[in-house]
């Protein structure tokens, strides 16, 4: 402890000012061997009387927290009424006030919010970090050469002196899988993230040097499909409802002492959020898109069209190819631990255009996890069905038979029974027939649906020295979603890609530019609601999302609205046949991939030699190997 331990905070704390350039300021007990900081964007309560790290009136309780309540109003009423008296009016101030009153679990039931804290508790000698419920605001910890660290950001712990750091190659296996390392795992030994909706307690007076309590959810995503059985209405009275909690919802997340804007993609999701903002304020919203020349990857038009009919105030950005290759080289230090949604790139080109006007934005993240949404539910549905079919029997005994032939043989013979059937390379053929073999070799559909979902069906064949760690797709589903295929499917993703993939991309990419984003569907009120809804009402003719469409058409005419989905990412398959090349090159030349040793080397220039020679396409799987070689350098470079 002591000045040196201070001057290291401040350290960390400055590694990531991003998040909070407003100010910053360390809390230290030396007794307790404690030590916390907090980098403050300044959103409510612009005085000093909301800074942090925040003691609470009774001195009982230090908080470090990041994010925001939307509900601290209502609690700060009921607390007032109860004899807690206020010196400020922020939410962090409600929250301490709450932890005095109610305790740290009560109080935690309470919020509704996006949140990551640790708070400590003088009096128990506890330290409770804590995570909202959908894992919107990141948070990792662990044992770093016997101390216990925790932060916002990786790159925060790489300043401790005594930090390992040693890479997980466990961990690697599920990048490659699904293109971010889903939690808990994180690219670290030792250090994890801590799931959604849970707590973790740390009771300092006993507590054994690297022994992790197991975190306890202090709310059930699993328990809110399970009430859908018994909801009886109607859509019209499903959209009214929904209509009303919207409303209430994006009134509270509109409070705000600085500017406020809102991301518009032109799609249901943010349109109808940006349409009932824009009904609650008195001058045109702020609103915010990018397009690429790109007509695939573009709907910047439709966006324009929503802001022309709503009367917002909206401002587009055309992005080309060279802004975004710039974007790359500053990927690993804006993520932290290998991250590879490309569409991270347009994230962050969005996020940036918009701070220059606006500190805090409206997403409409969210929609399709919780009405039922993505057009791959209903492709795999379609898939599962014909799993135990007569064909699909027939065809996995032919597959079985074929992978005893050569790859050339195998090739004449698809040739002469299918002539209209075209395979650039035998390669391709194979690894087509052994992806269909082994989709029709599942029986359990949550495997099956985990290997729909993968980028890679074999990840342990390509890192090297590795084994696929347990998670959170490999856990059984609760009851309350046995019965539905797309429940099972919407339940894996709000526990998976939506915290570790949707939700990260915006987070880093946000707060890269300090800019803070806020996300209505994800509200306590919006999501028990929705997943609360059978599935009929909200899936009508093959398409999902019907209730959001119903609240949204009262807003915006359907002609601006149905359509196919675009999507939201950047033409990373392109890129890297051309201004991307000599790049990718350079990571995955193979003198350096058998000198680092994490790859199978064979297999990885196969799929690039593949790609660059237009023989396939195989970017996605590649994206998240250069994504990992990218950051690999980065960290050589610290």
């Amino acid at each position: 402890m002591g000045e040196d331990f201070e001057v290291v905070l401040k350290k960390a704390g400055q590694s990531i000012r991003h998040r909070g350039p407003d100010d910053s300021d360390v809390w230290l007990d030396e007794v307790a061997g404690i030590g916390l900081v907090h980098r403050r964007l300044s959103i409510q309560d612009l005085s000093p009387l909301g800074a942090q790290p925040m003691v609470s009136s009774s001195g009982r309780y230090i908080i470090a927290f990041n994010g925001e309540i939307y509900n601290f109003k209502t609690i700060r009423e009921g607390l007032k009424k109860n004899g807690s008296v206020f010196r400020g009016l922020s939410d962090t101030e409600t929250m301490l006030a709450s932890f005095d009153a109610y305790g740290i679990d009560d109080s935690l039931e309470l919020f509704s919010g996006m949140f990551a804290f640790v708070v400590y508790d003088r009096e128990k000698q506890q330290l409770v970090l804590a995570r909202d419920r959908l894992g919107e605001k990141p948070l990792y910890y662990g044992w770093s050469d016997g101390r216990l660290v925790f932060a916002s950001e990786l790159k925060a712990l790489r300043v401790f002196p005594f930090w390992e750091g040693e890479i997980n190659r466990d961990s690697l296996t599920l990048l490659l899988r699904h293109n971010y390392i889903p939690a808990p795992h994180s690219i670290y030994k030792g250090i994890y993230k801590l799931p959604p909706s849970t707590s973790i307690c740390f009771n300092l007076s006993d507590q054994h040097v690297g022994i992790l309590p197991e975190p306890v959810h202090y709310w059930s995503l699993s328990s809110q499909f399970e009430q859908s059985e018994s909801v009886s209405m109607t859509c019209e009275q499903a959209a009214d409802k929904l209509d009303g909690l919207l409303r209430e919802v994006i009134s509270e997340q509109m409070i705000s002492d600085v500017p406020l804007g809102a991301f518009l993609s032109g799609g249901v999701d943010s349109s109808l959020v940006v349409s009932i903002m824009q009904q609650i304020s008195n001058s045109p919203v702020k609103t915010f898109s990018i397009g690429f020349d790109e007509i695939k990857y573009n709907e910047a038009e439709y966006a324009k069209a929503v802001a022309r009919h709503l009367g917002t105030d909206h401002t587009e950005l055309y992005v080309t190819a060279k802004e975004g290759l710039d974007i790359i080289p500053r990927l690993p230090e804006m993520y932290d631990e290998p991250f590879a949604d490309s569409s991270q790139i347009p994230t962050y080109l969005v996020a940036e255009m918009t701070r220059r006007d606006v500190t805090v934005a409206l997403s409409g993240d969210g929609g399709d996890e919780l009405f039922c949404g993505y057009s791959q539910y209903f492709d795999t549905k379609k898939t599962w069905s014909k799993q135990n079919a007569p064909t699909a029997i027939l065809a996995n005994k032919l597959l079985v038979l074929a992978s005893w032939l050569s790859p050339e043989l195998l090739s004449k013979l698809i040739r002469l029974l299918i002539p209209s059937q075209r395979y650039r390379t035998v390669e391709e053929l194979t690894e087509k027939i052994e992806r269909r073999r082994l989709l029709l070799s599942i029986s359990e559909f949550n495997e099956f649906y985990r290997q729909i979902m993968s980028y890679w069906n074999k990840p342990e064949l390509l890192v090297q020295r590795a084994g696929e760690p347990m998670y959170a797709m490999n856990d059984m589903v609760p009851e309350g979603v046995e019965n539905s295929l797309y429940k099972k499917m919407m339940w894996h993703d709000l526990r998976c890609y939506l915290p570790d993939d949707i939700l990260v991309k915006v987070d880093r990419a946000s707060m890269a530019c300090s800019l803070e984003t806020r996300i209505p569907l994800l509200d306590r009120r919006i999501v028990e609601f929705a997943l609360g809804l059978p599935i009929d009402i909200n899936v009508t003719g093959g398409q999902g999302k019907q209730v959001l469409r119903d609240v949204l058409y009262r807003y915006v005419p359907r002609k601006l609205i149905d359509r196919e989905k675009a999507g939201f990412a950047a033409p990373i398959g392109q890129w890297l046949r051309g201004e991307l090349r000599e790049w990718a090159e350079s990571l995955l030349e193979p003198s350096r991939l058998l000198t680092e040793g994490f790859w199978n080397v064979d297999i990885v220039r196969n799929k690039w030699e593949d790609h660059i020679a237009c023989r396939d396409d195989h970017a996605f799987q590649l994206w998240g190997i250069l994504m990992f070689q990218a950051w690999y350098e980065s960290q050589k470079e610290e």
